[in-house]
């Protein structure tokens, strides 16, 4: 996450399901995928997920490869997940000591799961 360009770009699409998260229910009142970067200090785990909302992947792998907590670990493993290589998703679920979602859970619930849980703490 390394050399990230803050500079504020407002014409990025933004998918539905993202611009419905408030960061904490309502913390500042701003949408974690409606920013033009990810929240200042943000974690690995959380940099990774506001990558993913701008529809960039590798991106937001390369935040939590390196990433030792379990955070990085589930947010790895959601990410997995997402490309379809359910192997190497099962192997981050349990890095993170969780399971993987049943196959009728959509990756947009995972990923609103996920931010709101990260961002809480």
């Amino acid at each position: 996450c390394a050399g990230l360009d803050r500079t504020r770009d407002k014409t990025y699409p933004l998918r539905v399901i993202h611009d419905l998260l408030i960061i904490g229910g309502g913390i500042n009142g701003t949408a974690i995928a409606r920013e033009a970067a990810p929240p200042a200090g943000a974690s690995p785990a959380v940099q990774a997920l506001w990558h993913d909302a701008q529809d960039d992947w590798a991106r937001a792998h390369a935040c939590v490869q390196d990433d030792p907590g379990q955070e990085g670990a589930w947010v790895h493993a959601y990410l997995h997940r997402k490309e379809g290589d359910l192997g190497n998703a099962g192997y981050w679920y349990a890095r993170a000591g969780r399971k993987m979602p049943a196959e009728t859970v959509a990756l947009a619930e995972e990923w609103t799961g996920l931010a709101r849980e990260l961002l809480s703490r």
